[in-house]
């Protein structure tokens, strides 16, 4: 007789588990009597009859359909298997954890921009997050339709959006178009906010939004390291700071040979300094008047004697001051 009682009893668990598989369907079968549910960590059950929800079940592990969950449904606790008779319910899995997704622009996008007509072309990547939070939500607008749905959907959906969101939020406030990564969290948190309203009702929420990094043309970019440049060398404590950092940088990469380079270098920039020092001590004390009221000759413009710093001349008696 236990046979014959347990012969059609089958396991509902997720059987086609995939890691960026956000929900799967078991659906279409019958649970008969004597079935067990089988929850594993990261996923929650929610048991559907006829598109309405009738228990959500979170704690992983091993329960008995007819004792462990039929008790617990909204409509069908009273539910009684038959010899031939099963339940008919979909169970959908849904994994609970949160996803991370690499992001890139497929085309440069247009940013407007007095300095470019055309507008400034610029790619940008990065990563976003996202949950499933709102179960009804999840069945109403997705599961009600598909069996499966996959991470891939979802940046499908984000990235065909993105677009006109990078161009709305780094268009906004005037962004300095030239660096846009001093910028980036107020333009990603911009970004985290829409996306967030356009996975809203799918029963989704966008849980972070990153840009890792703008990208401009070769041209726009060697502009940018250009200006750069000569900023730093307006500045000649930051450029000597600078270019011997790359002077040793370069020497432990060809393995040595560029010390002695280096040396002369500090050397040179040394004495560039103490020269500019001394033009400006010469040139103070030129316009500083003497406190004796004058200059002495070194030679008296009478007879030619050498002068030692007299009044007078030793030899003629010439005045001097």
């Amino acid at each position: 007789m236990g046979f014959f009682k347990n012969q059609f009893s089958n396991v509902v668990e997720w059987e086609e588990f995939r890691d960026d598989m956000i929900f799967w369907k078991w659906n279409n079968r019958e649970i008969k009597k004597g079935s067990k549910l089988i929850i594993r960590p990261g996923q929650d059950a929610i048991f559907v009859n006829n598109g309405k929800i009738e228990g959500i079940f979170q704690d992983d592990g091993e329960y008995q359909i007819d004792s462990d969950i039929i008790p617990f449904l909204s409509t069908l606790k009273g539910f009684k298997f038959g010899f031939n008779s099963g339940m008919r319910v979909e169970v959908l899995f849904v994994n609970t954890k949160e996803f991370t997704v690499k992001w890139g622009t497929q085309n440069p996008v247009l940013i407007p921009t007095p300095q470019l007509p055309g507008g400034m072309p610029i790619r940008a990547n990065g990563t976003f997050n996202f949950k499933v939070n709102d179960y009804v939500g999840l069945i109403d607008k997705i599961a009600g339709m598909k069996d499966s749905y996959l991470v891939e959907d979802i940046k499908i959906r984000i990235t065909s959006v993105l677009d006109q969101l990078l161009m709305k939020w780094i268009s906004r406030e005037g962004k300095d178009m030239f660096n846009l990564q001093a910028n980036a969290s107020d333009i990603a948190r911009g970004i985290r906010e829409d996306l967030d309203m356009e996975v809203l009702d799918h029963g989704m929420t966008i849980t972070g939004f990153q840009v890792m990094s703008f990208n401009y043309p070769q041209e726009i970019q060697d502009m940018i390291t250009k200006t750069a440049s000569h900023e730093m060398i307006g500045n000649l404590q930051k450029y000597q700071q600078v270019s011997m950092t790359n002077a040793m940088a370069s020497g432990k990469s060809n393995g040595g040979g560029t010390a002695s380079d280096v040396a002369g270098m500090m050397m040179g920039m040394n004495m560039a300094n103490e020269m500019m020092k001394n033009m400006n001590q010469n040139q103070n004390q030129n316009q500083t008047p003497s406190s004796q009221g004058g200059s002495k000759p070194n030679f008296c413009p009478n007879c030619g004697t050498k002068n030692e710093g007299a009044n007078f001349c030793p030899n003629c008696g010439q005045k001097l001051s």
